[in-house]
C-alpha cells in the first residue's frame, strides 16, 4: 500500500508497536497524528516524524477522547485509525490487585469501545479501523488474565464492527504473538517466535495494503494457537493445564 499523503492517527504511538508504525509510517510518507498519555514521549517520536502532529489523550480518563475526536472533526477526513493502546500485568487470578486489573479493564477494552464508537465517523468512505487485539485472546491460558480477556473482548468486538460498519469502513483486527517491548519485558517465561516492534509494525503495514479482516503474525505461532483454539474442550484444556 502507499502510505504517500495519507492522514493516520496512531492512539497508543508513543511506545512499542504504536512508536515503531509511527516511524515506519512516517518512512512511508504518511501524515500522522500521534496520541497517547506521555507527552514527553510524543514529543520526541514527532521529532523523529517530521511533521507529525502531537495529541495527547488517555483513554483511562473520561472525556479524553471526545475532546481528541472534537477537534480531528473539523479537519479533513482520515484515512486510518489505529489503536495499539493497551496495559499488561500478568499474574494468576487469585494473585490480582483490583485496582490495575480495572485499569486494564478501563484502557485495553472501554477504551477501545470508545475507539469503535466516537472514531468512525471521522473517517473517509473506505477508511480503516485498525484495532488491536491479541493471540492471547485467542482462549484463556493460565498467568494472562486479565488482559487476555480483554484482548478476547476486543476480537470479539472487530467481528462485530466489520459486519456493522461495512461497506463504509474497512475494519482490521490486529493479534500479534510476543513482540519485544515493556509490557512483554514483564513475562518471566520463554517467549516463543518473539518478533521485534519494527518487524511487527512491517507486519501490521502489510495486512494493512492486503484484503482480508485479520492481521495475525508471526504465522510459525499464531497458526498453531488458531489450531488449539478449535480443538474440543477435553484435549485443549488439557494440554494448557500443562503451561500453568
Amino acid at each position: 500500500m502507499d502510505f504517500t499523503g495519507r492522514r493516520i492517527w496512531l492512539i497508543g504511538a508513543s511506545a512499542g508497536i504504536g512508536a515503531a508504525l509511527a516511524r515506519a509510517l512516517a518512512g512511508r510518507g504518511a501524515q500522522l497524528v500521534l496520541s497517547a498519555r506521555d507527552g514527553d514521549a510524543l514529543a520526541a517520536l514527532a521529532r523523529e516524524c517530521g511533521s507529525a502532529r502531537v495529541l495527547p489523550l488517555d483513554l483511562a480518563r473520561a472525556g479524553s477522547l471526545d475532546d481528541a475526536v472534537r477537534a480531528l472533526a473539523a479537519e479533513a477526513p482520515l484515512d486510518a485509525v489505529i489503536c495499539t493502546a493497551a496495559l499488561y500485568d500478568p499474574g494468576r487470578v487469585a494473585e490480582l490487585d483490583p485496582a490495575r486489573a480495572e485499569a486494564m479493564v478501563r484502557v485495553n477494552l472501554l477504551g477501545t469501545l470508545d475507539v469503535a464508537r466516537l472514531c468512525p465517523p471521522l473517517l473517509r468512505d473506505g477508511g480503516q479501523l485498525v484495532l488491536f487485539g491479541s493471540v492471547a485472546g485467542y482462549l484463556g491460558l493460565p498467568g494472562g488474565q486479565p488482559y487476555s480477556a480483554t484482548k478476547a473482548a476486543v476480537n470479539n468486538l472487530a467481528e462485530s464492527l466489520a459486519a456493522e460498519l461495512a461497506p463504509r469502513v474497512d475494519v482490521r483486527l490486529v493479534c500479534p504473538g510476543f513482540v519485544e517491548t515493556r509490557l512483554t519485558a514483564k513475562n518471566r517465561f520463554a517467549m516463543p517466535a518473539i518478533l521485534s516492534p519494527e518487524a511487527a509494525a512491517q507486519a501490521v503495514l502489510h495486512g494493512m495494503g492486503r484484503p482480508g479482516f485479520e492481521i495475525h503474525f508471526p504465522r510459525r505461532f499464531t497458526l498453531g494457537m488458531k489450531l488449539l483454539r478449535l480443538l474440543p474442550y477435553a484435549l485443549s484444556l488439557r494440554l494448557t493445564r500443562r503451561l500453568g
